[in-house]
């Protein structure tokens, strides 16, 4: 049964990002991640199209010339650097990838590993996530900042491994992201605290 498989596969796919999420620190995110995957214009296209060995988006593609799953997901998931794609503001350039959140980039990268991870199997290995990019298109619809972070991590992975890559985005990466989220909290109270206030003067 194609369903039952699919469903599996994305089961195994989704516990992994978290895994590598919960490695660098991005909680939520992993716990959030990919869950329109189990919405029924994405999961019923991924259980007719599915193969086991690639993305069922991609036979999708093939068959029907387009993805209504991945068209569908990518609009929902901010890890995809698709969901950044929008009208420069030069308007010489016409559409472009906007600069990611620095959290949704690590997204995306746990998301890679995952991925190489779940469709090789024991075949995998930690260069195969920066092989993959490599081969794709992606680099072309990045933002070149997110395009330097992205690289710099697979790079990273390829070169020194796993461990070390997580505990480096860990602890240099996300605990930056944190602390300026922390700031903005701060600023946030501290400016209602001031409109309260000016409202009892009055």
């Amino acid at each position: 049964m194609k369903w039952l498989e699919h469903f599996k596969t994305i089961n195994k796919h989704k516990l992994q990002v978290m895994k590598h999420c919960f490695a660098v620190g991005l909680y939520w995110q992993g716990i959030m991640h990919d869950l329109s995957k189990y919405s029924w214009v994405e999961f019923s296209m991924g259980a007719k199209y599915f193969q086991g060995n690639r993305s069922p988006n991609d036979a999708e593609r093939e068959d029907k010339g387009y993805t209504s799953a991945w068209l569908h997901h990518k609009g929902r998931n901010k890890h995809h650097l698709e969901y950044w794609i929008d009208y420069s503001v030069d308007k010489t350039k016409g559409i472009v990838g906007m600069e990611m959140p620095k959290k949704y980039v690590v997204e995306m990268f746990c998301d890679r590993v995952a991925a190489c991870k779940i469709y090789n199997k024991e075949n995998y290995h930690q260069g195969q996530p920066l092989e993959y990019y490599k081969r794709g298109r992606s680099g072309k619809l990045l933002h070149p900042n997110s395009q330097a972070l992205l690289e710099k991590y697979l790079e990273m992975l390829a070169d020194k491994g796993e461990e070390y890559t997580f505990a480096y985005i860990k602890n240099r990466e996300v605990k930056a992201i944190r602390l300026a989220g922390f700031k903005k909290l701060v600023e946030g109270l501290k400016k209602a605290v001031l409109f309260l206030y000016s409202i009892i003067e009055e």
